[in-house]
């Protein structure tokens, strides 16, 4: 068994080639061979986001606090508010962080395949990152 005990891990800045805006990845965390999960708890201040992504076998976000935003492509944006969990299909197309007013933490896992958990795509743009209607169901 290994423990990663709090606090050993430097937090990192997220990079700017795959998200907008001040993102903060802590406890990035991978597993050794056969297993393949991988995650990191990520925070997003109001404004944050990733770029667009895939995932070869898909992911899970586990909202832990703050209210953000997901959305897939061709779909409206979803509010979505700690204690939700999304689960974001393989290969599908999508983006993920804080709302405009409102920070954000989650905990992200996926599986890595063939040495890649994620496949980043182009930024999200502010226009729309803000546009059309947000789903809070």
């Amino acid at each position: 068994m290994k423990i990663i005990r709090n606090g050993s891990m430097e937090a990192q800045k997220g990079p700017a080639e795959t998200f907008t805006g001040d993102v903060r990845l802590d406890w990035q965390f991978g597993s050794e061979d056969p297993a393949r999960v991988s995650g990191a708890i990520v925070t997003f201040q109001p404004g944050a986001r990733t770029a667009w992504h895939t995932h070869p076998l898909g992911q899970a976000l586990i909202v832990t606090s703050g209210v953000g935003w997901t959305q897939c492509e061709g779909e409206e944006r979803v509010e979505v508010r700690a204690g939700d969990i999304i689960q974001c299909p393989p290969n599908h197309k999508h983006w993920h962080g804080a709302t405009s007013t409102t920070a954000m933490t989650h905990i992200a896992i996926q599986e890595v395949l063939d040495g890649s958990a994620v496949t980043w795509l182009e930024h999200v743009s502010d226009e729309e990152y803000l546009s059309g209607p947000v789903r809070k169901d």
